[in-house]
């Protein structure tokens, strides 16, 4: 039954922790595209950053434990299972390096163009497509 309920936690902490994933780029899309005269909106799109970039972080050290946990608790290998874990390390580079995108645009540092953010805001979304094949079709 406990792993019942830490299954349950960790869909709950992954979900959350992509909902952040998908929207901390979107928010890099419009500060890209705010004019250098604009510092307010500027502000306004860092403030948001900033504090969403906080609330996300504990959710994905709670999905990964949460993951973890399953992992040690069901004992379970394979092919896919690898790389659903190599994906899942990915995100968590894909975090940390949304983490640097939001400290070069705190310092007035940031070089990519909006539409290279627009790319960067798909990333989550097609490894989650990925895991979710992974998980549940079970491949290889």
């Amino acid at each position: 039954m406990l792993m019942l309920w830490v299954k349950a936690f960790h869909i709950f902490f992954v979900v959350a922790w992509f909902a952040g994933l998908f929207y901390l780029p979107r928010i890099f899309v419009n500060l890209a595209m705010v004019p250098p005269d604009n510092v307010s909106e500027r502000e306004r799109l860092l403030i948001m950053s900033r504090k969403l970039y906080g609330f996300i972080t504990p959710l994905g050290i709670l999905a990964v434990a949460g993951g973890l946990w399953l992992w040690l608790g069901y004992g379970s290998s394979g092919t896919w299972l690898t790389i659903k874990n190599a994906l899942v390390a990915g995100l968590v580079a894909y975090h940390l390096y949304c983490g640097w995108l939001l400290k070069a645009f705190v310092a007035g540092e940031n070089t990519r163009s909006h539409v290279w953010y627009r790319f960067f805001n798909e990333v989550p979304v097609l490894v989650l497509l990925a895991i979710c094949i992974l998980v549940v079709v079970k491949p290889f």
